[in-house]
């Protein structure tokens, strides 16, 4: 059975619904352990102090603020319970929002929780969960989580809520970090054709199910391979098709989302509708690419690249 990992409240006005939370998801990668390259014998990180010499245990760390050079204050669990704020152990909520109206600092979401009402405060919740859901809002409010207060969306969700942890507007970064053009990219109107026709080819109903971690399961093949004493074959890898021509590009794209439909191997053909793309006659630039190197790197972009096979 799942286990809460925080409990508490959602407050707003004056009223109190107790709930507790739940992570909405868990990591699927492949772990690996660190061993010896010589004996592969097992690692272990251990805890060091230089002041004495000696290597101690976990359990015999404390938390410390460092106030100066070697100055510390020590903060244990207790001080962190005591900090003067309801949302310890409330999701306090500020105000509700439209939906199809909210921030670009609303993308940027951290983790998400299922909210699990107390028995006795079932009807509350769901009458919450049925006001949001009918008028199309979502809650914003607070929350402390793993020592620190974070913003959080409130939304309904299935059978239950849905609790998203939010950057906080000052911890996302500025795009004008980033070397962008200051004017209007050329965009040809045959391009844009091209474009929207490759966009409506490819566009259907999302099916979450249709996906799944294919880089997982070559590896874990790898693995088992391995363990099962096969040799594993180096393959020499593939050069990707040069395609330096936009147009040529997105008619090869088209073609090959078009064929997918009907093949059950999408990928043969993406690599062959780019080969055909390839013969096609001298390439030319692709508008705002810059320079030769851009051009190349764009035509990786839309490039097949065909996966490694493990013997």
């Amino acid at each position: 059975m799942a286990r809460s990992m925080w409990k508490g409240a959602i407050q707003f006005g004056l009223v109190t619904i107790p709930v507790k939370l739940y992570l909405a998801t868990e990591s699927k990668g492949v772990s690996f352990n660190m061993l010896h390259a010589e004996c592969l014998g097992r690692i272990q990180m251990k805890t060091y102090c230089p002041t004495d010499d000696a290597y101690i245990e976990r359990s015999d760390t404390v938390r410390g603020y460092e106030i100066g050079s070697g100055q510390y204050v020590v903060v244990t669990d207790d001080d962190l319970a005591s900090v003067p704020l309801k949302t310890v152990r409330a999701i306090e909520i500020e105000q509700f929002v439209p939906i199809d109206a909210q921030s670009e600092s609303m993308r940027f979401v951290k983790q998400a929780y299922y909210l699990e009402p107390d028995p006795v405060a079932r009807k509350a919740f769901y009458l919450l969960r049925q006001v949001l859901a009918e008028k199309g809002l979502r809650a914003i409010g607070k929350i402390v989580l793993r020592d620190r207060e974070q913003l959080a969306a409130l939304d309904p969700f299935a059978s239950t809520m849905l609790l998203s942890t939010l950057y906080w507007p000052d911890e996302v970064r500025s795009t004008a970090e980033l070397t962008l053009p200051q004017t209007e990219v050329e965009i040809k109107p045959a391009e844009r054709a091209m474009a929207e026709q490759l966009v409506a080819a490819m566009t259907a109903e999302f099916d979450a199910t249709a996906y799944h971690d294919r880089y997982r399961e070559a590896l874990m093949a790898i693995i088992e391979a391995k363990a099962a004493g096969s040799e594993i074959a180096e393959l020499a890898p593939t050069p990707a098709a040069r395609v330096t021509d936009l147009m040529a590009a997105l008619e090869a794209s088209v073609a090959a989302a078009k064929a997918s439909r009907q093949s059950p191997e999408p990928e043969q053909m993406i690599a062959a509708a780019s080969k055909r793309a390839a013969r096609k006659p001298a390439p030319v630039a692709i508008p705002a690419a810059g320079d030769e190197t851009d051009a190349e790197a764009e035509a990786s972009a839309v490039a097949p690249v065909r996966r490694r096979k493990s013997a």
